[in-house]
């Protein structure tokens, strides 16, 4: 069982920055490919971004290509995701994200989740 502990949420002005985080409590946190989803109010959970477990493969979805960048530390077990030029529509809750045999750039790959930590944009 992988759990998984998020934070790094807020509320930040149009432009801004975040860094989240993301702690897993595993043993063998480099075998697990990691990604980083958000769900709008009242729209679907959509994929951000992705990492494999050496971090050497990092993908991103179009809208935040070019502000967005994933990283891990295996020492730490743990994933970020650094949000610059951040804009009022990716305010979300954004979900950490643990897949064993896929890079998890869908949800159907996701073997487990974080709770989410909420991210506010304001214009």
């Amino acid at each position: 069982q992988v759990q998984l502990v998020e934070s790094g949420g807020g509320l930040v002005e149009a432009g801004g920055s975040l860094r989240l985080s993301c702690a897993a409590s595993v043993r063998t946190f480099s075998v697990y490919s990691m990604g980083w989803f958000r769900q709008a109010s009242g729209k679907e959970r959509e994929f951000v971004a992705a990492i494999d477990g050496s971090g050497t493969s990092t993908y991103y979805a179009d809208a935040v290509k070019g502000r967005f960048t994933i990283s891990r530390d295996n020492a730490k077990n743990t994933v970020y995701l650094q949000m610059d030029s951040l804009k009022p529509e990716d305010t979300a809750v954004y979900y950490c994200a643990a897949a064993y045999s896929r890079i998890p750039t869908s949800a159907r790959d996701v073997n487990y989740w974080g709770k989410g930590t909420l991210v506010t944009v304001s214009s």
